[in-house]
């Protein structure tokens, strides 16, 4: 008889979004899988019925982070050197000299990088992570938990966190196959793929032909494309609550219509308030004109700064603050956990808003399921907290080349257009500009994008079976 025991590796909160609280799990067990999750996040999945193997405060070796730091500077010197391109400059993060601790790290990280700066050098690095990792307690844990478990198969949530390193190494050791999902759609260019694995499941053939770019060790058989889970929750339309109960339930006017301020976190878009009092400003004036509306404002689920009370108080007559529904488990960004919860929120804050404005976000996909259009706001305001960032540098991310047309979202070039903008997506003039993004969205996941989950378990069904 086939084992059909199946191991889903979460090494942070990352994971419980696409793999916990969508229908991954009902769908697994509906095609036979047993179901374990090998949990090193905060959340008790008990709590939703699921089996799950903790972990007994893993640790990496003390030398992986530095040879990780190391890794992830080369292959950006790599992408820079392939494509010409120095905007990968920007995806790094500042060496610390704070210390005597710190300028010892920054020493010794910048040395490895001198010595292994080239393809062969970045597989010495992988085979030293490897070694040092098979020297942890965390890898000799992970053997016994597998020798004792015996699952056909280990697939792990996310493709970045150096504590899946030694279960994963542990697995391959033991002949057990393992895959990683890349979990978002800009991680490729940013070299912060840290598991080495047998397979890798992406969102598109997109995603896919990144991969081997960026990783040339990588063969294509090794690759499977199946789209991510996270967008399905906005096809089940037994999530979506009645206008009456969702606007009585966040203390919203019925009579009003409501544009969605999506934010980000203070490094991605510092200007944030800002913007949020331009649509403020917007919005008065569109009333002024015979709309009635209002603003629903949902933050970034991991800033919980005040950077945002003065606007909110300011404006209060038209800006409702619904905030994410995430658990604060850590000082961290990725202790801060998503819930069930706010995945019917998000989907009900869509279903029952008109459109969405935010800096660069995904959510252009989110809105676009439910055939509504996205602005991107596209210009720079004077902030001496941040005086080197600007948009500019945002929309030259790599992730946004993606994108088929300009035309896919609405361009807010200064704050004097926001009024015209929101007015040409709220009467119907946005049609071009959805369909756009249908396609981007289209290039980017796998459609149809509800059956993501279909795939990734018939994908694992076939690995299994060799």
């Amino acid at each position: 008889m086939q084992n059909k025991k199946i191991f889903i590796l979460l090494p942070d909160g990352v994971g419980l979004r696409n793999f916990s609280f969508t229908n991954f799990h009902t769908i697994g067990i509906q095609n036979g899988f047993d179901i374990t999750f090998w949990n090193n996040t905060p959340f008790d999945l008990n709590e939703l019925g699921f089996k799950e193997v903790r972990f007994n405060n893993p640790k990496t070796h003390p030398l992986t982070d530095l040879l990780k730091n190391a890794q992830t500077q080369i292959e950006l010197n790599q992408n820079i050197k392939k494509s010409k391109d120095s905007i990968y400059n920007h995806y790094r993060f500042p060496f610390s000299y704070k210390s005597i601790k710190a300028v010892i790290k920054s020493i010794y990280i910048n040395w490895l990088i001198f010595w292994n700066n080239s393809q062969k050098g970045l597989e010495r690095i992988r085979i030293n992570i490897n070694k040092q990792e098979r020297k942890t307690k965390l890898y000799f844990d992970s053997l016994e938990t597998l020798k004792k478990e015996k699952p056909a198969m280990v697939f792990c949530t996310n493709q970045r966190i150096m504590l899946a390193v030694a279960p994963l190494l542990a697995a391959q050791d033991l002949g057990i196959p393992t895959a990683t999902f890349i979990f978002s759609w800009d991680n490729l260019p940013k070299a912060t793929k840290i598991i080495e694995a047998d397979f890798y499941f992406v969102w598109s053939n997109h995603m896919k032909n990144e991969l081997l770019f960026y990783y040339p060790h990588i063969n294509q058989n090794q690759i499977v494309i199946t789209g991510t889970p996270q967008f399905e929750p906005h096809f089940n339309k037994t999530l979506l609550l009645s206008k009456e109960v969702f606007f009585k339930t966040y203390q919203l006017d019925v009579n009003k219509k409501y544009v969605c301020f999506s934010g980000d976190d203070i490094t991605t878009s510092p200007n944030d308030p800002s913007y949020l009092e331009n649509l403020a400003l917007a919005v008065h004036e569109l009333n002024k004109k015979g709309f009635n509306l209002g603003i629903i404002f949902r933050r970034c689920p991991v800033d919980f700064s005040d950077r945002f009370d003065e606007v909110l108080l300011k404006f209060k007559d038209c800006i409702t603050s619904i905030n994410p529904i995430w658990e604060k488990k850590g000082e961290e960004w990725n202790t801060i956990l998503p819930t069930k919860d706010d995945l019917i929120l998000q989907m009900n804050t869509i279903f029952h808003s008109e459109l969405v404005i935010n800096l660069g976000s995904s959510m252009v996909f989110d809105y676009v399921t439910f055939n509504k259009p996205c602005a991107y706001i596209n210009y720079d305001v004077p902030n001496p907290d941040f005086p080197n960032w600007s948009v500019k540098k945002i929309y030259n991310f790599i992730h946004f080349r993606s994108m088929p047309s300009k035309d896919s979202v609405f361009w807010i070039n200064n704050p004097n257009e926001m009024v015209d903008v929101v007015e040409k997506m709220l009467i119907n003039e946005s049609v071009p500009e959805i369909a756009n993004a249908q396609k981007w969205f289209e290039k980017i996941n796998q459609h149809p994008p509800q059956l993501a989950s279909e795939r990734i378990w018939n994908a694992i069904e076939e690995i299994c079976k060799k």
